[in-house]
């Protein structure tokens, strides 16, 4: 009765076979697209003066988590729709959940840290330089990255440990957490616990932190003189303000049903907004609406 499972069968993003080449050429542009718009937003925070500061070293460090999150998935899906098969491994689902729970819980942080950044610069513009050193930057990316690696770590070993006896079908076309729990047929109240904390503490907690920033940013920005001043202010943070609303809306929306519910076929369209559209909008959001990062580009080119 606890015969160890050998491997999960996803389920698919596309349910139409006919179009099978048109899913894949649509996979490989939009995988091909945040591999390229990524790397060069990182390549550009390196080779170019003007983007050594803080609030650059930080939206590259986001373009390394979008790089890790997208690849932990698209390849083992372009994968499997080459192959005409939804079917992964049980080491490599425990990979996969590893490497996409790291990536969003440590993004999470990291929005956090660069709304801080954002409430430093435009509340404390005089202090920003001292309070925001080089030395502060590398230690607050640290305790990010640190953060983010021990909560995936705990909760992927959680997971590992648990017997999978049947059925194999995961309600999703990848490996989470919550859906490759519901089909464990051991006890999963540890892990359901972690999972919960998790969500309370990283989740919860971060996003009450982003609110606040921002009201403490409203409100410094609506006691600037004369509206050049004020929207000169706002569109420093215009950016990140929006990839926070893309990355909690679907977060939250995903996080806050119960373990029963994802026995149910659920909606994928806003797992795939949050793995693999998410990740390709980040460094474009950036890019579009920061003239810095455009005069990079074009030096670079």
């Amino acid at each position: 009765n606890l015969t160890k499972v050998s491997e999960f069968i996803l389920e698919g993003v596309f349910d139409n076979p006919h179009l099978q080449g048109l899913y894949i050429a649509v996979s490989l542009c939009l995988y091909l697209t945040a591999i390229l718009s990524n790397s060069f937003v990182i390549i550009a925070t390196v080779v170019h003066p003007p983007l050594h500061i803080p609030m650059y070293f930080f939206i590259s460090n986001l373009a390394i988590l979008d790089l890790v999150c997208i690849s932990s998935v698209l390849p083992k899906m372009l994968e499997n729709l080459i192959l005409g098969k939804n079917i992964i491994s049980f080491e490599g689902c425990v990979v996969q959940l590893y490497t996409f729970t790291f990536s969003g819980s440590t993004e999470l942080i990291l929005l956090t840290v660069m709304s801080y950044d954002r409430y430093l610069a435009i509340c404390q513009p005089l202090h920003y330089i001292t309070m925001m050193s080089k030395r502060t930057c590398i230690f607050l990316m640290a305790g990010v990255w640190g953060v983010g690696t021990i909560n995936s770590l705990i909760n992927t070993l959680l997971v590992a440990q648990l017997d999978f006896c049947g059925p194999n079908l995961v309600q999703d076309f990848l490996c989470e957490i919550l859906p490759v729990l519901a089909l464990s047929c051991s006890s999963t109240s540890l892990s359901e616990i972690m999972v919960y904390m998790a969500d309370i503490i990283l989740g919860t907690g971060n996003f009450l932190l982003v609110i606040l920033s921002y009201c403490l940013i409203i409100t410094t920005i609506l006691k600037i003189q004369g509206s050049a001043g004020k929207w000169k202010a706002f569109s420093t943070c215009s950016s990140h303000l929006a990839i926070v609303g893309l990355f909690y809306s679907t977060v939250i929306y995903t996080y806050i049903q119960p373990i029963s519910t994802l026995l149910e076929k659920k909606n994928k369209t806003v797992s795939i907004i949050y793995a693999l559209v998410t990740p390709t909008m980040n460094p474009l959001i950036y890019s579009l609406r920061n003239k810095v990062i455009k005069e990079a580009f074009w030096k670079i080119v």
